[in-house]
């Protein structure tokens, strides 16, 4: 069994316990917390199962480490804390575990990803033994490995577009749907995710992965961006209340073009209630969103993909697929030499073990 830790238990760091429990190679070890109120409390407890798991959680970050795990989920976000992120990501490297992340954004295509990002990682990996995966939680596999597999069963392919539709009053992350994406700010507020270039650096690295499969040299990346007010005012089950008049939604492409044309296109579709922007592309029962692969061309082939968990919390849903992505690849990259890894690299593997396997 590979000793796994979970590093962070919100919206992602409950989905990784549950995930690492259900893996028949993986033994979840230890849990990692910064709330101080969530010291000593069970893992099964902070996972939202029905069971102990006889893990209680703790903030002793060195004496985890200490242990000398062979895994780490590393679930803490690093949406407003990428520095921070990379100093924990790279401290767990430098111990030597294998860790897999959808933390950091410019590690997504880490080929082309900035010096200050790649570097560090690099060197904890030479000096402890460990490695890093990084992948969406958006999900990643809907903006990498899913597309590509799709584009080769077409006989000529025009455009591949994935596309992210989601209404974030699900979502339980009030700083980050406020601020960082603007969701109930007025319309003139910028938000940090839709600076002109961050998109970019968010979704590029897989525009650049999908283009180095398909063989093909981008000209450029460019961005799209439009914004919709709110109607009226709106109330959601988890942040609140959202005015009349403030940003309800948002939508934009990251554009890979290639020959003049944009030709790879990751586009979100973004609400923070159903009722606004109601001509933009929706999920196909009025869900609370999907996932969704276009590859135009001869055949055009179209993939929806609607996930739920947690009742039917389709954003659970989403992250608890890109969560089994990173967690199903970590006894594959224990077997791997140290490195740092792409979606590329990583197999998608079938649920071996896994059927029939409850957590609850």
């Amino acid at each position: 069994m590979i000793s796994t830790v979970v590093w962070g238990t919100g919206n992602v760091g409950r989905l990784a316990i549950r995930a690492v429990e259900a893996h028949p190679a993986l033994k979840l070890t230890a849990v990692i917390v910064h709330n101080p109120a969530k010291v000593g409390r069970d893992a099964g407890e902070l996972g939202e199962l029905d069971h102990p798991l006889g893990v209680a959680a703790t903030d002793d970050i060195e004496a985890v480490l200490a242990a000398r795990p062979q895994a780490v989920v590393y679930a803490a976000s690093g949406d407003v804390r990428p520095d921070d992120a990379l100093a924990d990501i790279t401290r767990a490297v430098r111990s030597g575990a294998v860790v897999v992340s959808p933390a950091l954004y410019p590690l997504y295509d880490h080929r082309n990803a900035p010096p200050e990002f790649r570097d560090p990682v690099l060197a904890a990996v030479t000096e402890g033994g460990g490695s890093l995966f990084a992948s969406g939680v958006d999900p990643g596999w809907g903006n990498d490995v899913l597309p590509l597999l799709l584009s080769g069963l077409g006989t000529t392919v025009d455009v591949i577009r994935c596309q992210e539709i989601f209404d974030y009053s699900t979502y339980d992350q009030p700083d980050s749907v406020r601020y960082l994406v603007g969701m109930g700010q007025p319309m003139d507020y910028q938000p940090m995710m839709l600076l002109p270039s961050v998109p970019t650096m968010v979704w590029g690295g897989q525009i650049r992965m999908m283009a180095r499969a398909l063989g093909v040299e981008l000209d450029e990346i460019r961005e799209t961006l439009d914004r919709r007010p709110l109607d009226t005012t709106v109330t959601t089950r988890t942040m609140g209340e959202f005015e009349a008049g403030t940003q309800g939604a948002i939508r934009f492409e990251v554009q890979g073009v290639v020959g003049g044309e944009p030709r790879i296109v990751i586009e979100h579709v973004t609400r923070i209630h159903s009722s606004c922007a109601p001509d933009w592309p929706m999920p196909p029962d009025g869900g609370d969103g999907a996932h969704r692969v276009v590859i135009e061309g001869r055949p055009r082939i179209e993939v929806t993909i609607e996930a739920t968990d947690e009742g039917e919390n389709r954003s659970a849903g989403g992250n608890a697929t890109a969560v089994g992505r990173l967690v199903g690849a970590i006894d594959w990259l224990v077997g791997a030499e140290p490195g740092l890894y792409d979606a590329l690299d990583v197999p998608l593997r079938p649920a071996v073990g896994k059927l029939g396997r409850k957590t609850t």
